[in-house]
Formats: C-alpha cells, sequence, structure tokens
C-alpha cells in the first residue's frame, strides 16, 4: 500500500509556503510598506486547495531584515491506494520566521519553523501515515532575480517538509511586457519517497490593478499515478 498524500496537497502546500512572487515595488507607498497580504487558488485533476496568509517585516518589505510569514489554507484531493481511490481533505497552517538579503536586483528570503497539518480520509487509509494531525517542520526559499532590471527576471522556490517528508519546487522566468507584466514559462516538481508529480505552463505575474497584484499560471501536469491534465492557479498580494 502506498503511503502518500496526492501532489494536489504538495503542490498547494508549496504555493502557499513559498512561490509568493513579489515583483519589484512601483511607489513610494509600496516602498515603505511592511505587511504583506496574500491569497491563492490552486485547481488540478486531482484536487483543489486555496490559501491565506502574510509576510511582515518590521524594516519594510523593500530592505533586508527579519520576515514573518503566516499561513492558512484548506484544500481537497484525490489519489490511489491500491486500487481504491481515496479522498482527502487537508487543513494546514504554519508559523515560518525568516530573513530577507537584497542586492542589485537580487531578493532571497529564507524561512523555517512550525508545519501543522490536518488529512481527514474517505475511505480510511489506515497506510497513510499523513491520516490524521501532524506537527512538523517545514523550511524553504523564494528567490527573485532580474539580471536585466525591468526588462527580464528569474524565480525559485523551494519548500520541504517533515511531515511526509515532502518536496515542492518551482522556477520560472520572465519577460516584462507592455511594462505591465511578467510573463515566461514556469516548471514545477513535487513528491516524497513514493510519489511524484511535475508540470509544465506559463506564468503572468505582477499584473496590477489599484491595490493589488495578480498572479496566473496554467499548463498541463502529470503523475506516476499515470494522471495527466491541464492545472490553473491565481494568486493576488496586496502591500500595507
Amino acid at each position: 500500500m502506498r503511503i502518500v498524500a496526492s501532489c494536489a496537497a504538495l503542490v498547494a502546500a508549496g504555493l502557499a509556503f513559498c512561490g509568493v512572487d513579489v515583483a519589484r515595488a512601483e511607489s513610494a507607498a509600496e516602498t515603505d510598506a511592511h505587511v504583506l497580504l496574500f491569497s491563492g487558488f490552486d485547481l488540478w485533476r486531482g484536487g483543489s486547495f486555496a490559501n491565506g496568509g502574510l509576510l511582515y517585516s518590521p524594516d519594510g518589505l523593500s530592505r533586508d531584515g527579519f520576515t514573518l510569514k503566516l499561513m492558512l489554507g484548506a484544500g481537497t484531493y484525490r489519489y490511489m491506494s491500491g486500487t481504491t481511490e481515496i479522498s482527502g481533505r487537508q487543513y494546514v497552517a504554519s508559523f515560518l520566521p525568516g530573513w530577507r538579503f537584497k542586492q542589485d536586483g537580487l531578493e532571497v528570503t529564507v524561512f523555517a519553523g512550525t508545519d501543522v497539518q490536518q488529512h481527514n480520509l474517505s475511505p480510511d487509509d489506515l497506510g497513510n501515515r499523513l491520516r490524521g494531525f501532524n506537527v512538523g517542520m517545514r523550511g524553504g526559499f523564494d528567490l527573485w532575480f532580474e539580471p536585466v532590471p525591468a526588462t527580464m527576471m528569474l524565480t525559485a522556490s523551494l519548500s520541504a517538509s517533515t511531515i511526509g517528508t515532502n518536496l515542492w519546487a518551482r522556477a520560472a522566468a520572465g519577460v516584462r511586457t507592455f511594462d505591465l507584466v511578467w510573463l515566461g514559462p514556469e516548471a514545477i516538481a513535487c513528491g516524497d519517497e513514493n510519489y511524484r508529480q511535475f508540470r509544465f505552463g506559463l506564468h503572468a505575474t505582477g499584473l496590477r490593478t489599484d491595490a493589488f497584484e495578480w498572479s496566473l499560471g496554467a499548463g498541463w501536469g502529470t503523475d506516476n499515478d499515470h494522471r495527466s491534465g491541464p492545472y490553473g492557479r491565481i494568486g493576488v498580494l496586496m502591500r500595507r
């Protein structure tokens, strides 16, 4: 019997805990902001996930220094245990202190802290060690780099949890288009010792409407449960 939570859970948790692509601030108010509020939704044939949270930087989001990430999320997923399809509901929360490093178009934020998850399975899967309530540790980083300022960007995120010993990673590149949004390809990989999923698609990052900044992603995903299909995600953030 496979001991695994569907990568719908792993991907969504990864997108929530990491992957908050924060494009450069464009106004004095944004540059002086200390709090970034974010939320998002992820959907593919294996499940769905919604999350919300915040980043708090007492010295400002545009400066080096201490950063705290808080996140809450919930979602659904499906996976095969032998010949039985299991439906799961996942609830997650995280408290992640970290530190931001900034220099010449490069921003790296490193996090590590407490990871809390609740998995309810139907029918119950005794072989899934994620079932029930779990407390563990999560670590990761977010990277944003503009090798050609305001023209080209590279971003990468990594998130790993001791709950289920799972790993999630994303990399993307983009070109500033019409001075409105970053457009380009993205790749996502995740899994544990038993399960793997890969996603390839396109993203649009940093589209601004009033006080909000939007990100979108869509493409094709496949896993080692022999399931393939489209995925989509949407995120929004606001600086305060």
